[in-house]
């Protein structure tokens, strides 16, 4: 059973401009569709089972990894792990590993799944926002 998916995207827009804008946690409700509200290090996030408020931060490297950690209530933690690399001066691949929700084994394929259709649309609305503003330049 896979417990992971992997998709990627390409970006016409500079590096910096990309890393700058993936990595900024308030620009996250534009382009993620589970992030309905995010401020000081908390977001809140619609779920299946409703909106949860949760503990959110972002790791970033100079070579571009873009790693997220989610502290939900209970306490359990999910990470979110991509990865934005240079193919040129305005042009970048936005890798993103989706890893299976904490959910019971025979709940995993049909939630990836899901998740991997969000994370497509999610990816081409990134790009979309990215290539079409001159605001983060």
């Amino acid at each position: 059973m896979k417990t992971y998916d992997v998709q990627n995207i390409q970006i016409d827009v500079p590096f910096d401009r990309a890393v700058r804008y993936i990595s900024d946690l308030a620009k996250l409700p534009e382009w993620a569709a589970a992030f309905q509200t995010v401020s000081g290090g908390r977001a809140r996030m619609a779920t299946p089972a409703g909106a949860v408020d949760i503990d959110l931060a972002v790791d970033v490297s100079p070579c571009g990894s873009i790693d997220w950690t989610m502290v939900f209530p209970g306490p359990s933690t999910a990470r979110a792990f991509s990865r934005v690399v240079p193919l040129g001066p305005q042009s970048v691949a936005y890798t993103f590993v989706l890893t299976a929700p904490p959910v019971p084994l025979e709940q995993i394929e049909g939630a990836l799944d899901r998740q991997s259709q969000t994370l497509r649309d999610e990816l081409s609305r990134l790009k979309q926002i990215l290539e079409k503003s001159d605001q983060f330049s």
